[in-house]
């Protein structure tokens, strides 16, 4: 079943739900669209699958009901004025409650990882957490905030330049120069961003943990780091770091941690339904 549900801010998403109704539900914001052809090889150049979203909520499908959308995709195409974090609460259970699901798993990668643990705290619906690329104690929100604002502040300089090909379709995939990007994105939607780790400046990740008294998963790729140089703000963006070095204090708070090895087990990597699915498709199972 498709839907097509009026967010907050009056702009309008296309939500899918499919699975037995009688199963758990897991709600999936980062279910992308998939794209095809010269879009699709230029992804599988960086180890993107161009068809994500299809090929997570296929593989969940088969055991849970899936609730999914484009949440990210949604956030480029109908930017939000003032993206806060209750904002994006408000909108997720809008979206459950406009799709008749009372209660929910949820998994999210990167910042949409962090908009779970917000869930959790925030509602008594989650049934389940898990957390990919970004750590839920001693989270980098203050890292965050420095490089999106470097990048919203780019993307100024730039916005009245001839119009110019992303950074991900021009840089070399095998390295990306931090110091060298170019950002050419809307100001719109990079504004976004500012805003919703501007929210969380007086977010203490340490202190919520009485609080979610659900199971709970945090995963990354073990070379998950990002050094940024001087445009960016000259920060370092350690995921796989933060979580190795809280990996004891988090598992007695209550989490599983995983850290999935490889050379190339990246950001980007450790998003990749062929990664991910078997570790959370067998936890969720284990949980619900």
């Amino acid at each position: 079943m498709n839907k097509i549900i009026r967010l907050t801010n009056h702009s309008a998403i296309e939500v899918g739900l499919t699975g037995g109704s009688d199963r758990p539900t897991i709600m999936l914001p980062i279910a992308k669209k998939s794209v095809y052809n010269q879009e699709a090889e230029n992804l599988k150049l960086w180890g993107v699958d161009p068809e994500l979203g299809k090929h997570f909520v296929e593989g969940l499908a088969d055991t849970f009901q899936v609730l999914y959308f484009d949440y990210e995709g949604h956030l480029f195409q109908h930017p939000v004025e003032n993206l806060t974090v209750d904002h994006i609460v408000k909108d997720f259970l809008l979206i459950a409650d406009e799709m008749n699901v009372k209660s929910f798993s949820y998994y999210g990668y990167s910042w949409l990882a962090l908009i779970g643990l917000q869930l959790a705290i925030r509602t008594n619906r989650l049934e389940s957490l898990v957390m990919g690329g970004f750590p839920p104690y001693k989270g980098p929100y203050q890292e965050m905030l420095i490089v999106t604002h470097k990048t919203h502040t780019q993307a100024l300089n730039n916005q009245n330049e001839a119009a110019e090909k992303s950074s991900i379709e021009t840089e070399n995939p095998g390295e990306i120069d931090w110091d060298n990007i170019k950002v050419s994105m809307d100001t719109r939607v990079t504004a976004q961003f500012v805003a919703l780790y501007e929210s969380l400046t007086a977010f203490d990740d340490r202190s919520i943990h009485h609080l979610l008294s659900l199971p709970k998963l945090a995963f990354a790729g073990e070379n998950d780091t990002i050094v940024y140089g001087d445009n960016f703000g000259n920060v370092t963006v350690d995921i796989a770091g933060i979580l190795k070095m809280n990996k004891a204090k988090l598992s007695d708070l209550g989490w599983d941690v995983e850290l999935l090895t490889g050379t190339q087990m990246d950001h980007t990597k450790a998003m990749q339904p062929a990664v991910v699915l078997p570790l959370i498709k067998q936890w969720f199972a284990r949980q619900l």
